[in-house]
């Protein structure tokens, strides 16, 4: 088994059972103590779980979110394709909405600089890498940022997009599965993402593989409310099989 097929499947098991433990990890995959060591490193660089003395627990499961600063050092190829193969859900024309966080500011990134669309989005920092785009019209959500998604949410924000409509809504997510749809850990954040959904014609959630199958403390959506999910090849296939079941097109990049 390659080291990144078994990290995949210990991170599966701290969600499912809400803590993994070394030695148990150890016997199970028939390694070392050490490789497992290695493995809930690795994991946790990549903010998937959080180190406890004899194992680990997911952080999802703790309320835990990290900082844009250290999301966007995790699954950095996978974002970028993602981004690439979101491309293809943009209209030549219109208006479109960027949720919050670093996979659709790689979208933003990669917008085309021929396109004359509005692009509505409640994030500074996008907002911010979009004015440099000239034929964009950029409008950004107001209501307070929070310092650690840099994303405006509240009353402000909330206001704005109930008079708000346009053709396709890219989203992100903390967690996406059949059972719970589409949740993230803070209660304010998720109101804005329910009222983005609300806002558009289409939805197309970007997230990465890691992101599948998790669940935080808040949803904003069901799967029936998405279109499309944008994901990476290392999406596991018995979890793809069950979100096309749910009536889901699923795009791997």
């Amino acid at each position: 088994m390659f080291a990144e097929e078994r990290q995949q499947r210990i991170a599966e098991r701290a969600r499912t059972e809400g803590r993994v433990d070394v030695a148990a990890l150890a016997a199970d995959f028939a390694v070392t103590t050490e490789t497992i060591r290695r493995d809930l490193t690795a994991l946790e660089r990549q903010g998937v779980v959080k180190k406890v003395h004899g194992g680990a627990i997911p952080l999802e499961r703790i309320g835990y979110e990290p900082t844009v600063a250290a999301r966007d050092t995790v699954q950095t190829a996978a974002k970028e394709r993602i981004a690439a193969a979101a491309l293809a859900e943009v209209p030549d024309e219109g208006a479109i909405l960027l949720d919050a966080g670093t996979t659709t500011a790689r979208i933003a990134q990669a917008l085309p600089a021929d396109r004359d669309l509005t692009v509505v989005t409640n994030d500074v920092l996008i907002a911010s890498l979009l004015a440099a785009k000239p034929r964009l019209t950029v409008l950004i959500v107001g209501g307070k940022v929070r310092r650690r998604t840099m994303a405006a949410v509240d009353d402000w924000a909330l206001r704005a997009l109930a008079e708000t409509y346009v053709d396709v809504a890219f989203m992100g997510a903390n967690g996406i599965s059949v059972e719970r749809g589409l949740t993230t850990p803070d209660t304010g954040e998720a109101a804005v993402k329910r009222a983005m959904i609300g806002a558009a014609r289409k939805t197309v959630v970007v997230a990465d593989h890691t992101k599948a199958g998790n669940d935080c403390l808040a949803r904003f959506g069901t799967l029936d409310q998405v279109d499309v999910l944008v994901t990476d090849t290392g999406l596991d296939d018995d979890l793809a099989a069950d979100f096309e079941a749910a009536d889901l097109k699923v795009v791997r990049a």
